[in-house]
């Protein structure tokens, strides 16, 4: 794994980053703005251990970005005068908009340090998520850069979900936060809402002028709100997803034939004799992944994981596929799953459902009898599953050794633990952490909320996905290696941790007791599973696992690789879930294409296609996200007056956060509702209190009772019992 030592002698190198990198090279141009140099000059000119190819591709972002420029024989050389923003000179950007409640919004630029401030009068229409351009400057007298909003490139979502109010010359939408429009709506066309109902409105114009306001269709009458049902639909609405898909795309897929020809199956590896299983969560209906187990005559074993074959029924450029690269993934709210592909593929043609046969992209695996990996193939298969397990059902036949593969199922947990034990000595981090989970009622209103405990069913899958995963990737940076031309993938990527970040982690986790040796990336990882450990035997110090892991880096999509830190895997792509994610599909698609021959994809092209994922699975993650803070909520709702353990999870500007014992509901203690003023440490892990000087820290235990509930905010309000 890539190695970094924040503190070297004279003569001693460094590995960093790729932001990083980034950030040094540019300094580096900075201090000579004539200097012309190639990446090998630069890496030997900041002492660095990055190789050639890294330095390259650091400073095309830096071209992209427009900071530097590109000269023959592969030099370049800083852009203009300067690289950064300075003084009151005006420099055109690129980034993206984080709106704020009061109209104006911050703009982040990949490669500036500092997000650039855009006054509300600025804005040009622009919107939360917005990819714009900007105009920016640092004024003079100030040291926080400022900007005007050029022109809008891309929208983040054209849906908007509001409560409408009618008026008798017009109709306006109030949308919801964080882009809090009021989007006016012709009264004529209101699609039989009436006051105060949640709707979903599409913009069409705006209105001209300084303040430009939006006007709109409706699209969708929701209903009055309150409704769960109305609110799950909101979430997914206001993240981008759309609830149904369009009628071609449904009609292309109704069109689609049920049986596999002969021809078909004569064509791929025909494993549907050998042994075969799925396990997925007990509700699951899209079944992405098999496990099959067979012993040769030599007495290897040869294990297959088979994924289904997606891209046999979803060609290039179809509608389906269209819509399909626009979600880009599949959403798992609490009640409910807004899926990638229409039902008929999800959850009949490409699921691997039991006793039926279905197309498979395999991985096939022989172990010898240490265990080992002595050969690999892949390639396109037919297989027939014997047995579908819930986790639940395949835990009880590892617990017991009884039941159906009762053998099978000892023998792959035990390659399991071995691949696991393989990865955490190279340095793997294990990330593990309590999932919510909910018991609804028949009418889907939460009746317990407790953490899900992951077992070795559940880590069996997992590790045997990881190795798939990995050796997909593996074979096809090594073939590309070998013919000494790259050939563009989909690799899942996962940069080192923030090294201030971890710093700050550290002195905190020592005034917990807990000592953290971060001198090196490798010896970070060795932490933060001592902290996990730590963890499990004292429960006060499981807040140090969240914060642990928001030094991390998160893990994307990208053509370029860089590794996958966390994981310790120097090649990773994902290719195990295909009916669910997009970028599985892209895997496929490369991969089977250079299994005999060889073909590379327009680069430029691909990664485009990456950054369209990776902000698909982000918004994804927040639509999760809020569908289950919104029915913790409306399970805490049922407890007002209650008094709960918990710890403070978080320190904000009016209180700090209280994370609930049990079933992880977090809300807040106002610090109005104390009896004394506190200050708040710069690094927001503790307060003090002005008078008695009294300390508390993140982690620490209190007691809280819960005031009131407000589920249109997704918030708890919750009074200290004690400790002050």
């Amino acid at each position: 794994m890539r190695k970094r030592h924040p503190k070297k002698g004279k003569g001693d190198t460094r590995k960093l980053t790729a932001k990083d990198l980034q950030k040094n090279v540019l300094l580096l141009f900075q201090k000579d703005p004539k200097r012309r140099l190639n990446p090998k000059q630069i890496a030997k000119k900041l002492n660095i251990d990055n190789n050639k190819d890294s330095v390259l591709h650091a400073c095309q972002e830096l071209v992209k970005l427009g900071y530097i420029i590109e000269l023959e024989d592969f030099k370049y050389k800083l852009r203009g005068s300067s690289g950064a923003l300075l003084g009151q000179d005006r420099k055109v950007l690129n980034g993206v908009m984080d709106m704020t409640r009061s109209g104006a919004g911050y703009v982040t630029v990949e490669g500036q340090q500092d997000d650039i401030f855009v006054a509300a009068k600025n804005m040009n229409t622009a919107l939360h998520g917005d990819k714009v351009k900007i105009k920016a400057w640092v004024p003079r007298g100030r040291n926080r850069p400022e900007g005007e909003v050029l022109e809008v490139l891309e929208r983040a979502r054209e849906h908007f979900v509001g409560t409408i109010w009618i008026h008798p010359r017009y109709a306006v939408v109030v949308t919801d936060p964080p882009s809090s429009l009021e989007i006016l709506v012709d009264p004529s066309k209101i699609m039989g809402a009436v006051d105060e109902d949640r709707v979903v409105v599409k913009i069409e114009s705006w209105t001209g002028g300084q303040y430009r306001q939006p006007m709109g269709v409706l699209t969708y009458v929701l209903g009055k709100a309150g409704s769960h049902d109305i609110e799950m639909k909101g979430i997914l609405i206001n993240n981008g997803f759309n609830l149904e898909f369009p009628p071609e795309v449904i009609k292309e897929s109704e069109e689609l034939g049920t049986g596999i020809p002969e021809v078909e199956i004569a064509i791929r590896r025909d494993m549907r004799k050998t042994p075969t299983f799925t396990i997925d969560p007990e509700n699951a209906r899209d079944f992405d992944d098999a496990l099959s187990f067979l012993y040769l005559p030599n007495g290897n074993l040869e294990v297959g994981v088979h994924i289904a074959d997606v891209t046999h029924y979803v060609h290039e450029n179809t509608a389906l596929d269209k819509e399909a690269l626009a979600r880009s993934t599949s959403v798992y709210l609490v009640d409910r799953v807004c899926p990638m592909l229409p039902e008929k593929l999800s959850n009949e043609l490409c699921s691997l459902r039991p006793h039926e046969d279905k197309l498979t992209f395999s991985a096939v695996f022989t172990f010898d009898k240490d265990e080992k990996i002595v050969e690999r193939w892949f390639g396109k298969t037919v297989i027939h599953s014997n047995r579908r397990f819930s986790y639940e059902e395949a835990q009880e036949v590892l617990d017991t050794v009884e039941g159906d593969f009762a053998q099978e199922l000892k023998v792959l947990n035990k390659i399991a633990h071995k691949l696991r034990k393989e990865r955490f000595k190279k340095g793997a981090i294990n990330f593990e952490s309590e999932e919510v989970r909910f018991r609804l009622d028949d009418a889907g209103v939460p009746i317990e909320v407790f953490t899900k405990e992951r077992k070795d069913a559940h880590m069996l899958i997992e590790d045997f996905m990881l190795l798939a995963n990995r050796e997909v990737a593996t074979y096809v940076s090594e073939k590309g290696t070998k013919e000494e031309a790259e050939i563009p993938f989909v690799y899942r990527v996962h940069d080192e941790p923030n090294l201030d970040k971890v710093e700050e982690l550290a002195r905190f986790a020592r005034q917990m007791g807990v000592e953290m040796n971060v001198a090196t990336p490798k010896d970070i990882a060795r932490s933060f599973n001592k902290l996990a450990q730590l963890a499990e035997e004292n429960e006060a110090l499981s807040i140090l696992g969240p914060i642990a892991i928001r030094t991390m880096a998160k893990a994307a999509y990208s053509s370029d690789n860089i590794g996958h830190y966390g994981l310790a895997f120097d090649f990773y792509s994902h290719f195990t879930s295909p009916i669910r994610r997009y970028s599985d599909v892209l895997a496929h698609r490369i991969l089977f294409q250079n299994l005999k021959a060889t073909h590379r994809v327009n680069k430029e092209k691909l990664e485009e296609m990456c950054q369209h994922v990776s902000k698909q699975e982000r918004r994804a993650a927040d639509a999760e996200r809020e569908s289950i803070k919104y029915k913790q909520v409306e399970f805490m709702s049922k407890h007002l007056g209650e008094v709960f353990p918990g710890f403070i999870s978080g320190i904000g500007d009016r209180g700090i956060f209280v994370e609930l014992r049990g079933n992880r509901c977090e809300g807040m203690v106002s610090f109005e509702t104390m009896n004394e003023p506190f200050e708040i440490d710069p690094g927001r892990l503790r307060i003090r209190g002005v008078y008695s000087k009294k300390e508390f820290t993140m982690g620490q235990e209190i007691q809280v009772r819960i005031v009131s509930t407000n589920l249109q905010r997704r918030q708890i309000e919750m009074f200290w019992e004690e400790g002050i």
